[in-house]
């Protein structure tokens, strides 16, 4: 179902325009667009904490200095919260963070952040709205299934408010060696390589064969089962890879370009929550 077949019965995106982007709650936690600049700030504190801190990249002097990832493209983009209310219903309460970057968006910088890594042409030449999403992360504490559900609802209702089709991004596992992660990238390639019409390419001087081993050797499900939680994610929603790894030596991670149709993500989520975002918007 796209954002255009909405059934008569149904909230519609226009109604969604309206009124803007809802906060969506879920407990003591809820899920909005960042509305200022200390929220934005926050945001990109946490990304610090969890990047940084946490998992071992290598920060600059400036981000060193201020404790803060941050880039051109913040700027420009939407900044998806997880916020607990039990904490503080402002910037105080960040404690998930996901960046959401329209084509319109993009164009002020001249491009997405994802051609730093892969060839998107297949994408920027697709009929329709794109959406790339990235700096995923959340506090260590609310890793649980509850924040990243929070983080589902909220891109689905967003990708309705704004019409997208696509969305697509970087998604990393946690190191610099692929042979370390060859079972998965294999896995990935293997069973879940874009097709052609969509299929973005790393960059000729970045890339790394994913195909590392044979993949009829493969235990399919352990591979899949040590996968990052947000790689299966896209997964369980019908979402692809492109052809091709890069690793990111600041950052730490090797990365694979990921991409869903947004009908599919909207059937899995949005129907689920038809309910309670009408409701959130009365």
């Amino acid at each position: 179902m796209s954002a255009d077949q909405l059934s008569a019965g149904s909230l519609s995106t226009l109604d969604l325009e309206r009124k803007g982007f809802p906060e969506l709650r879920g407990g003591n936690l809820s899920v909005r667009i960042a509305a200022t600049d200390d929220e934005r700030d926050a945001a990109q504190a946490l990304r610090y904490r969890v990047f940084y801190e946490e998992m071992g990249a290598h920060p600059d002097a400036e981000t060193l200095r201020l404790k803060r990832d941050f880039d051109e493209f913040d700027a420009v983009a939407d900044h998806l919260l997880v916020i607990d209310h039990a904490i503080a219903s402002d910037a105080r309460g960040v404690v998930g963070t996901y960046r959401l970057m329209q084509g319109d968006a993009a164009a002020k910088i001249g491009r997405f952040y994802s051609a730093s890594e892969y060839d998107i042409s297949p994408l920027t030449e697709f009929p329709g709205r794109l959406l790339e999403v990235g700096r995923s992360c959340v506090d260590k504490d609310y890793r649980g299934r509850a924040a990243m559900q929070l983080l589902w609802r909220g891109i689905a209702s967003y990708i309705f408010l704004h019409r997208i089709d696509v969305l697509f991004g970087c998604a990393s596992l946690p190191g610099t060696n692929p042979d370390a992660i060859a079972n998965e990238l294999t896995y990935l390639y293997h069973n879940h390589l874009a097709p052609p019409a969509l299929r973005v390419k790393a960059l000729p001087e970045r890339r790394v064969d994913m195909l590392r081993v044979d993949p009829h050797s493969l235990d399919f499900r352990r591979s899949l089962a040590s996968l990052p939680p947000l790689i299966k994610g896209y997964l369980r929603l019908g979402g692809y890879v492109g052809d091709g790894a890069v690793i990111d030596t600041q950052f730490n991670t090797t990365d694979v370009a990921v991409l869903v149709k947004s009908e599919l993500l909207a059937d899995k989520y949005y129907r689920h929550y038809e309910r309670r975002l009408r409701d959130a918007l009365d």
